[in-house]
């Protein structure tokens, strides 16, 4: 069974400089577009962790999911939203990896673990994971008792596995945070 599946796109962007930097053009497309293309399959039901105005992203036709918390508490409040609204295992992902890859999904379902979480280049992916459904109530306390903000405090916490993708070129879980980043992938796509 496929789990279901979030993208998030509910950070203030605050090194990208102009524009919600989801919506930035990447090879003709908005980079949300292309991490909706490769997660899409891999998954029961999609939809869009988005923080204000909703209405750039209703083009895509998924279901918005706004975190439940307020003050933009950071990224575990998206993936907390994302528990609440799947009910059952959820992949996430953010909307600022356009090379997610397109087996994410199964990977880290066959590592059987209450968190599995990717890792490429030496480095920790801790928002491009799956997710126990049974987390939810922990991650709510995390939040608004404990105040932690640290994706990786929270993991730690549970049976996690991490799924080592090796130092693939390019790095699939590259994250466009300046532009910089973006034309870098740009230049990745170029014919």
């Amino acid at each position: 069974m496929k789990p279901a599946g979030i993208i998030l796109c509910g950070g203030l962007s605050r090194r990208f400089g102009h524009g919600p930097k989801m919506l930035a053009p990447l090879a003709g497309k908005p980079l949300v577009q292309h991490v909706i293309e490769r997660v899409a399959p891999q998954v029961g039901r999609l939809a869009l962790n988005v923080n204000g105005d909703p209405a750039p992203y209703l083009r895509y036709g998924l279901e918005i999911v706004a975190d439940t918390l307020p003050d933009y508490p950071g990224p575990l409040a998206g993936v907390l939203a994302g528990l609440l609204w799947a009910g059952e295992p959820l992949l996430t992902v953010t909307g600022d990896e356009p090379f997610v890859p397109r087996d994410l999904a199964g990977r880290l379902a066959a590592a059987d673990a209450a968190i599995a979480f990717a890792a490429s280049h030496g480095r920790d992916h801790w928002l491009s994971a799956l997710w126990s459904p049974a987390l939810a109530g922990d991650l709510r306390h995390a939040l608004t008792v404990e105040k932690l903000d640290r994706v990786g405090g929270f993991v730690r916490r549970h049976s996690s596995a991490r799924v080592d993708y090796g130092d693939e070129a390019p790095d699939p879980f590259l994250n466009i945070n300046t532009p910089d980043d973006l034309a870098l992938a740009e230049a990745v796509l170029a014919p």
